[in-house]
């Protein structure tokens, strides 16, 4: 098992009952097989620059530990949704 950390930028408008739904179901994609050690919620942030028009995403930090595989099955979850503006998923050295 490998510790990682991925940081997502949700849409701005997303409204809050969606956007935990959304978090939800990247943490049950982590537990599958991980576990999820902390979610950061950092808040709607300015970003360096414009994506799709938009000048503001909703940050999260997720910290979890899982094996080798399961990072492309995070970042495949992450492009299929639209919702999703830019994410990022890095291992920790040990």
């Amino acid at each position: 098992m490998y510790k990682y950390e991925s940081i997502i930028v949700l849409r701005p408008e997303l409204e809050e009952e969606p956007r935990l739904a959304l978090l939800e179901r990247f943490k049950e994609v982590i537990g599958r097989n991980g576990t999820v050690e902390s979610v950061d919620d950092w808040g709607i942030k300015r970003l360096a620059y414009e994506i799709d028009k938009v000048r503001d995403g909703y940050y999260y930090l997720i910290n979890f530990e899982a094996d080798h595989d399961l990072p492309k099955e995070l970042e495949r979850n992450y492009k299929i949704n639209d919702q999703v503006l830019r994410y990022n998923i890095i291992r920790k050295d040990a």
